[in-house]
């Protein structure tokens, strides 16, 4: 038993070790300055400075050695982000805030809690230009850049509309294609995110890819199956359908019938409303004109009303004929009439 216990305080040193372990190194320029680790929320921002994307910082040694280690990342693949600045303390609170620092290098790769990745310089002896990692997605980031710095020689070649559409076609293609045989589709959002960049030249040609490829759409099945709740895939979600409006704004903004029925309801209740207090005005106007005939000319008018003729209505109320005419041209003045048919349109 003592010998167990020995043998356990001999191992227990090799067992003591940090899930995930990120290091590299830095070149004499940065040898004093902050090295950040970032998990990338947004692949809108993947490249630049973001403070609320950092969760950890470090310096390097002497020989420009740094690392990164722990267990509190993710289990599965994220986008991360290592940045070296060289700013004092307030210009980097000033050039962070703005997403930018002249002074910053940057690497940006695809890793979980378990990964090893090592970024050692690159054949030229630059920094932050190789990935190495078991798993090759991980370096998938800078062999996209690589695939972009081909696909803008490609396109400065010839400048003619015909050889930038035959390019398009193929370098969206390749990179829709790295992507998938990857198996990773944080990798495809990686080139998604540059081709349908609403300021680049490529953007027009992407809607016009977006109507008829049904890589887009496919796309966001990938990412619901391995990344359900990931913030990237609703991110591509609300994107995807963003620009799906603009190529059909006519079916997406149409008008539900129920703001139809609401409209005609609003407007007949403006007409009989208005309807209504017409019919008030031209009943006080009849009462007040009616007030102002004489107890002889009230009398014609209700007999006008009742359709009486010029002699029944003499003998209704024992008066010639011509008086009768007389009553009527002065209730006709005093109403603003003309006629008979005009009196009664006015008391009926």
């Amino acid at each position: 038993m003592r010998s167990f216990y020995l043998l356990l305080l001999y191992l227990l040193p090799y067992c003591s070790y940090s899930q995930y372990e990120f290091s590299g190194s830095v070149n004499e320029e940065h040898l004093d300055g902050t090295i950040y680790l970032s998990v990338v929320d947004n692949y809108r921002k993947i490249s630049g400075v973001f403070p609320e994307q950092i969760i950890d910082k470090t310096t390097a040694n002497a020989e420009g050695i740094f690392i990164f280690k722990g267990d509190m990342l993710p289990a599965e693949n994220r986008i991360y982000r290592i940045h070296v600045d060289a700013c004092n303390e307030d210009d980097a609170a000033n050039n962070h805030f703005t997403g930018h620092c002249l002074n910053s290098q940057e690497v940006v790769f695809i890793a979980n809690n378990t990964a090893t990745i090592e970024l050692p310089y690159s054949f030229e002896n630059e920094m932050f230009c190789k990935v190495i990692s078991e798993d090759v997605r991980a370096s998938a980031f800078l062999k996209i850049d690589s695939l972009k710095n081909d696909m803008r020689f490609a396109f400065g070649t010839y400048r003619s509309e015909a050889n930038r559409k035959l390019n398009s076609e193929k370098w969206f293609t390749v990179l829709q294609n790295y992507g998938k045989e990857l198996n990773e589709p944080l990798a495809e959002l990686y080139s998604y995110a540059f081709f349908s960049d609403r300021t680049s030249n490529l953007y027009g040609y992407y809607l016009e890819d977006l109507k008829n490829n049904e890589y887009y759409d496919t796309l966001l099945n990938r990412l619901e199956t391995k990344y359900p709740n990931a913030s990237y895939t609703e991110q591509y979600r609300t994107e995807l359908q963003a620009d799906k409006n603009i190529l059909s704004p006519s079916s997406e903004s149409k008008i539900p019938w129920w703001v139809y029925l609401i409209g005609a309801i609003a407007m007949l209740s403006i007409l009989g409303n208005f309807y209504f207090f017409r019919k008030v005005k031209n009943i006080k106007y009849s009462i007040e004109k009616k007030q102002s005939l004489s107890a002889q000319e009230q009398k014609v008018l209700n007999l006008i009303l009742a359709d009486k003729s010029n002699k029944e209505i003499a003998a209704e109320i024992f008066v010639s004929v011509s008086t009768v005419k007389t009553h009527i041209n002065n209730l006709y003045k005093k109403l603003g009439v003309k006629n008979r048919d005009a009196v009664k349109a006015l008391y009926h």
